[in-house]
C-alpha cells in the first residue's frame, strides 16, 4: 500500500485527490494548519478513511517530523491561501507559505525521504501578463501580484531540487479549475450559488463586475487525475494543466441561469467597484504536453461543469 501525504487536504483539490487515491488503494494522510480552525466540510465524508495531522509550514522541524513519522511515497502540496486578493492584503504571509513553505517541504523530503515523489501546485498566475497566447511550459514568467510572484518562487525551487538534488519533483501549472466544492469567494461559485438562490426565491439579484473577462475554466476532478499521473511517470517534469479554451463571465452567467430557466440579464447588476482593468492578454493554457506524455484530457465540458455546480447548489439550498 502506497502512502500519500497531502498538504492542504481540506481544500477543493485535496478532497478530490483524496477520493482518487483512496480508490486506488492508497493510505492517505492529510495536513491542516495548526493555528487556524480547519474547514473540513469537503472531506467530512472521508474522515473515517484518512488520517489528519496538524502542520505549520513555517516550522521546518514540524514538517520533517510529519514526513518522518508517515514516510510518504508521494507528497502533494496544496497548502496555500488560494484567493488571489488575500495575497495583496497579506503579502508577507503569502510569501512565507506559498514560497518558503514549498522550500521547507522539499528540504524535508531531501533529508528524510529522498525517494518520495513530490507534486507542487503551481499556477497560471506565474505568467500574469503573458508574452504569448496560449501559454505553455516554456512561456516566460511575468507575475503581477504577490500570489503569482510567490508561486514563481515555489515553481523554480521545485525545479532546483529536481535538478540539483535529484528529487522526483514536479509542478503542475494549474489554470482555473472549479467544482461544487469551490469557495463562494470565486466568481464561478458566486454565480452558480446566486442562480440557485434566485431560482428558489432566496435572493433577487447578483452583483458582478466585468462580464467580458475571460478565463480557462476546467473541472477540479479532472485536474487531480493529471496530478497523480505526473507522479507515475518514469521521469519528473512540469506540465500545463488547462482546457485550452476560454469562456467569459457572461458565458458563465448565461449557462448557469438558463439551466434553471432564468435570463441572467434580468438579475445581474453591474457594479463599477468590482471592475478590474481591461486584460491585454488572455491566460489560457496549452495542455498539449500533458495530452501527449500523460495521456490526460479533461472529461467534463464547461457546460456540464457549470450545470453540475448549479445542481449541487440547488440541492444544498432546498429544505431537507
Amino acid at each position: 500500500m502506497k502512502t500519500a501525504l497531502i498538504t492542504g487536504i481540506s481544500g477543493q483539490d485535496g478532497s478530490y485527490l483524496s477520493e482518487l487515491l483512496l480508490g486506488k488503494g492508497y493510505r492517505v494522510v492529510g495536513t491542516v494548519p495548526e493555528d487556524t480552525p480547519a474547514d473540513i466540510g469537503r472531506i467530512r465524508h472521508l474522515l473515517d478513511r484518512i488520517e489528519i495531522v496538524r502542520d505549520d509550514l513555517l516550522d521546518q522541524e514540524r514538517i520533517e517530523k510529519i514526513i518522518g513519522e508517515h514516510r510518504p511515497d508521494e507528497v502533494y502540496n496544496f497548502a496555500a491561501n488560494s484567493v488571489l486578493a488575500a495575497s495583496f492584503q497579506q503579502p508577507i504571509l503569502a510569501t512565507m507559505v506559498l514560497a518558503m513553505g514549498v522550500t521547507r517541504i522539499l528540504e524535508a523530503i531531501r533529508k528524510v525521504t529522498p525517494k518520495a515523489r513530490f507534486f507542487q501546485a503551481s499556477s497560471s498566475e506565474i505568467f500574469g501578463k503573458p508574452a504569448e497566447v496560449p501559454q505553455s511550459e516554456t512561456t516566460p514568467f511575468h507575475p503581477r501580484n504577490p500570489y503569482g510572484v510567490s508561486k514563481v518562487y515555489g515553481h523554480l525551487m521545485t525545479i532546483t531540487y529536481r535538478e540539483n538534488y535529484g528529487l522526483f519533483a514536479c509542478s503542475g501549472i494549474l489554470y482555473n479549475h472549479e467544482s461544487p466544492r469551490r469557495s463562494p469567494e470565486f466568481v464561478t461559485r458566486k454565480i452558480t450559488l446566486a442562480a440557485a438562490k434566485i431560482k428558489l426565491g432566496f435572493a433577487k439579484e447578483l452583483r458582478l463586475g466585468n462580464l467580458d473577462a475571460r478565463r480557462d475554466w476546467g473541472f477540479a476532478g479532472d485536474y487531480v487525475r493529471a496530478m497523480w499521473l505526473m507522479l507515475q511517470q518514469s521521469q519528473p517534469d512540469d506540465y500545463v494543466l488547462a482546457t485550452g479554451e476560454t469562456h467569459s463571465v457572461r458565458d458563465l452567467c448565461e449557462e448557469a441561469f438558463s439551466h434553471v430557466g432564468l435570463d441572467y440579464r434580468e438579475y445581474v447588476v453591474l457594479e463599477a467597484e468590482s471592475f478590474r482593468p481591461p486584460e491585454t492578454a488572455q491566460l489560457v493554457g496549452n495542455p498539449t504536453k500533458a495530452h501527449r506524455v500523460l495521456g490526460w484530457k479533461r472529461e467534463v465540458s464547461f457546460r456540464d461543469l457549470v450545470r453540475t455546480m448549479v445542481d449541487a447548489d440547488l440541492d444544498a439550498l432546498r429544505p431537507k
